[in-house]
């Protein structure tokens, strides 16, 4: 078959740097329309996908004779993943987008066209390559849809998209992406505020009395948004009416009133010491708001009665002292007595039902900041006055590690919200079948009014999600966080309740209109999608042998099923009728769930390994030949030994891979999902790896364990240089990405067996891969000026310490050079007998001025380098190109060997040098940008 562009380059290094800017953005981002976790990045989802749609130049000899030829074509086709990876190409009212989709969308098409040898649809045409993809491409199948990137940037691409996932939470996500939109594209509102000319875009038209809102026809989904805004509102009327009483304003020292934002409240159990006994407020912090010009804290005031102790609280601001550190931090202490509680103290108070609640603070809205006051009476009984009419039923999962607070008796999902927060969440859900008759009796149908209802329930979700006790106050900003920062729902001591009537963070109005604004940019003008729930491993809803882009389960990373349960006990009662299929259970299946989970099955490694490989053996027979199959994975690089035996995640999916009869023939490290394990500047793998694979043939041969080591010896290092030269790999991920050409080698066999006939497993090719990569590094140094390889050669036997004089003489006398040489350029020292490497502080231009014309090693070059990128003294990225400005030709070997010396460093357990001389190779292109603009600006001056 025809090779896809996924399969031979991609420009990662744009892909992954605009990856990383989508995670920062979050208005009208599609991944906040509901929570999930562990999602992929969209744009790195659409390069993917068009690059698996797409031939590769160099399966057209006919129009791409010579290697020059589809190299520029190649990186023609490169040049529009990068345009096509920004986020902003996701908003089609852009200048711009439109016209970037459609030039996407037209390559496709010339490729399936191609392929079926048929003349491609007409480039200028939109409508019928649109058209032509929904007739004649096969569709791009995700049989484990979890947030739906996959699915939508398929979608998006103009391609059909085919989505299944186990779990019904994930299906609905899915159903509102891909969906739902393309059923009522361009359909108008049918509130009866919206005006029946059309939408206003947001502009001003006219002059003087005539200026007036634009207003164009009802395109894309902006009628549905239209709708879910309009209902929403009505939602929050009709239950202010109903609980509003609930919900007290705060009254201000001059006399006026405000709305209350948020009531912070903090859990207490009893002090331990009998002659106190107070309610000892857990609090992590007493700071209200860090803000410059609102500082704030909640000041614990100790009242000693006759009969007891008791604390209460007042609101300050710094003017009357600072706040003092909070009672919590491992243990806790009592504010009253300073008496301490162990955490188990705590949990058995808790277990007895002894941990009670406290209001410490009223947040309140101001005119331009937040108002910050101290709690009344009158709010405390207002909160104790909600007495909901209905609770979400179900225990918290028996998975300690995720849902630390059943360890404090908090067992049904019920107990993690307030009585208020129960009564305002189950009021909205109450008004849910009263909002869709009114949508009928506006004359919508019956299928559309099921459309709207189906994001107000997604808004209740979110809504549940920002009003738990276990949802937060954020000091810094001033803000309430989600209780689902992380895959996770851990203990917390205080924690703030929101004001769904207020017009600040996390309100009702909020999560609709957050909901809306999605939907409002949804693609809704393509072809259309289905969404299914199924069983992965088996069930595959495709019958056109599709194209498989897949995100699978990572072993035990995320329970899935247990955290959503946390929404399904919602969604279920308000969807079930609509939905009822989704619905049927009491909660999220769990037998089937493809995850390690040692709490719920017998010998869950192995289970878990039987189902991935049963589902992958189901995709390859069912999944296209002509196509390649993408699969993002990530682990989290933890070993674990059984049987004496040590094994990775990674062992897992490539070994089932290979035993479903797909050949690996290609990985890409991307950094994909949201969030972050490790600091910005650890030395942390690339989030996902994509894996791409094609059917092997049915008459592979056999291999035996020498003839594979003697392929990658040949094969190997070609495919690591057009990894770090091309495709500019960064070198923290360069052991990932050749585990691609080196399983590509593997894996074309249909066994690989050692003399004795014995099969080498998966786990010992990897060994053997990774023995080729080291040995891709010391070829590397070999290409080194002698200088430079002589310096390796000393940092790998002695670092950066002393040494004896006599080793370095027989050392530099092998390589052609001399110690007194390299003493004089001030690459080492040496003196009475004993030599040192200097360290890159040794490297400061302003001690050692750099100019041109100089013979400057890549020794040099690279220490050089790293003091620019790994000082405070350091210029960065433009003092690494005045560097490469003085070396001539581009720099190369500096780069190289800024590579070895990550490795070096990397295998030493130097993390923080390993990470400078990372960030050299990653950044390389831009030294080089620099470098070619300080060329034109400085050519004849002098460097430092």
């Amino acid at each position: 078959q025809p090779k896809k562009l996924i399969e031979i380059d991609l420009p990662l290094d744009v892909i992954n740097r605009e990856s990383k800017r989508e995670r920062a953005i979050r208005h009208g981002h599609p991944s906040t329309l509901h929570q999930w976790w562990a999602r992929l990045s969209l744009g790195a989802c659409r390069a993917v996908i068009f690059a698996s749609m797409v031939d590769d130049p160099s399966s057209l000899p006919d129009d791409f004779p010579s290697e020059e030829e589809q190299r520029a074509e190649r990186r023609r086709l490169h040049g529009i993943i990068e345009r096509l990876v920004k986020w902003e190409a996701t908003d089609e009212s852009r200048t711009g987008s439109r016209e970037l989709l459609d030039e996407a969308r037209y390559e496709i098409a010339r490729s399936v066209a191609r392929s079926r040898g048929e003349n491609p649809p007409v480039k200028d045409d939109p409508s019928a390559v649109l058209n032509y993809l929904g007739e004649a491409a096969l569709p791009i199948y995700d049989p484990f849809a979890g947030g739906g990137s996959i699915p939508l940037e398929a979608q998006r691409l103009g391609l059909r998209a085919v989505a299944s996932d186990l779990n019904p939470v994930a299906v609905l996500i899915n159903k509102a992406l891909i969906e739902i939109p393309p059923k009522f594209a361009a359909k108008p509102a049918v509130n009866p505020d919206a005006d029946p000319m059309g939408m206003k875009t947001g502009k001003m038209i006219g002059r003087g009395k005539n200026r007036r809102p634009e207003v164009v026809p009802w395109r894309g989904a902006a009628g549905l948004a239209d709708d879910i805004r309009y209902y929403g509102r009505r939602m929050r009327e009709m239950a202010f009416e109903r609980i509003g009483h609930l919900y007290p304003k705060a009254k201000l020292p001059n006399g006026g009133e405000a709305t209350v934002i948020a009531w912070l409240w903090a859990r207490t159990v009893p002090c331990p010491n009998p002659a106190c006994r107070a309610d000892m407020p857990l609090v992590k912090t007493f700071q209200l708001s860090t803000k410059a010009n609102n500082r704030h804290w909640a000041k614990p005031v100790v009242n000693r009665d006759a009969d007891r102790t008791s604390v209460s609280f007042e609101v300050q601001d710094h003017s009357g002292g600072v706040p003092r550190g909070g009672t919590v931090s491992g243990g806790a202490r009592c504010v009253a007595c300073d008496a301490s509680v162990t955490r188990a103290d705590a949990r058995e108070f808790a277990n007895a039902g002894e941990m009670r609640e406290k209001m410490i603070a009223v947040v309140a809205e101001g005119d331009h900041n937040r108002i910050f006051l101290s709690p009344t009476d009158e709010h405390v009984r207002a909160a104790e006055a909600a007495e909901p009419g209905w609770r979400p039923s179900g225990r918290l999962p028996d998975r300690t590690r995720d849902f630390t607070p059943t360890g404090y008796g908090f067992m049904e999902w019920h107990q993690l919200f307030t009585k208020r927060q129960l009564t305002a969440i189950t009021t909205l859900s109450d008004l849910m079948p009263e909002i869709r008759a009114l949508i009928v009796e506006h004359g919508a149908s019956s299928a559309y009014a099921n459309a709207v209802c189906t994001y107000l329930a997604l808004a209740i979700g979110r809504k549940a999600n920002a009003s738990s006790n276990f949802s937060t106050w954020q000091n810094a900003g001033d803000f309430v966080s989600s209780v689902f920062k992380l895959p996770a729902v851990p203990m917390v001591w205080d924690f703030a309740e929101v004001n769904p009537f207020s017009s600040s963070t996390n309100n009702w109005m909020a999560q609709v209109n957050w909901i809306s604004r999605i939907v409002k940019r949804l693609p809704s003008h393509v072809n259309a999608s289905q969404v299914y729930q199924a069983d992965a491993s088996t069930t595959i809803h495709a019958d056109a042998g599709p194209v498989i882009v897949t995100d699978p389960p990572y072993y035990d990373n995320v329970a899935y099923a247990d955290l959503s349960d946390f929404f399904y006990v919602w969604l279920r009662p308000l969807l079930r009728d609509m939905y009822p299929d989704l619905f049927s259970g009491i909660a999220t299946p769990k037998a089937e769930e493809m995850i390690a989970e040692p709490t719920r099955f017998e010998n869950p490694r192995e289970r878990f390994e039987r189902l991935l490989g049963k589902t992958f053996r189901l995709i390859r027979r069912r999944s296209s030949p002509d196509f390649p199959s993408s699969i993002f994975y990530a682990y989290k690089q933890q070993e674990e030994v059984r049987d004496g035996v040590t094994s990775t995640g990674w062992e897992t999916m490539l070994t089932a891979l290979v035993n479903a009869d797909f050949r690996i023939v290609g990985t890409w490290p991307m950094r994909t999902a949201g969030g972050r394990v490790r600091a910005a500047n650890s030395n942390a793998l690339a989030s996902s790896v994509v894996l791409v694979c094609r059917p092997r043939d049915g008459d592979a041969p056999i291999a035996t364990r020498r003839q594979f080591i003697d392929a990658l010896e040949e094969n190997l290092p070609a495919a690591l240089d057009h990894l770090t030269r091309e495709g500019h790999i960064a070198p923290v991920d360069l052991a990932q990405a050749a585990i691609g050409p080196g399983m590509e080698i593997y894996s074309r066999y249909s066994r690989v067996e050692t003399i004795a006939g014995e099969p080498v497993p998966v786990r010992e090719a990897l060994i053997e891969i990774n023995r080729a990569v080291a040995f891709y590094h010391r070829r590397e140094q070999g290409d080194l000026d002698p200088e430079s390889r002589f310096c390796m050669d000393w940092l790998r036997s002695a670092g950066f310490s002393e040494a004896s004089y006599g080793e370095a003489e027989v050392l530099s006398q092998a390589l052609n050079v001399s110690v007194e040489s390299m003493a004089a350029v001030r690459l080492l020292d040496a003196d009475a007998g004993r030599v040192r490497l200097l360290p890159m502080e040794s490297y400061n231009p302003e001690d050692r001025p750099l100019t041109l014309g100089g013979r400057v090693t890549a020794w040099e070059a690279a220490l050089r380098m790293a003091y620019h990128m790994g000082t405070e003294y350091g210029e960065g990225i433009t003092g690494c190109a005045r560097v490469v400005l003085a070396m001539g030709g581009g720099g190369g070997s500096a780069e190289r060997l800024a590579r070895i010396l990550y490795d070096y460093h990397d295998s030493k357990g130097d993390s923080a040098a390993a990470v400078i001389f990372n960030s050299i190779a990653a950044l390389w292109q831009s030294i080089q940008t620099e470098a070619r603009r300080l060329s034109e600006e400085e050519t004849q001056a002098p460097l430092v």
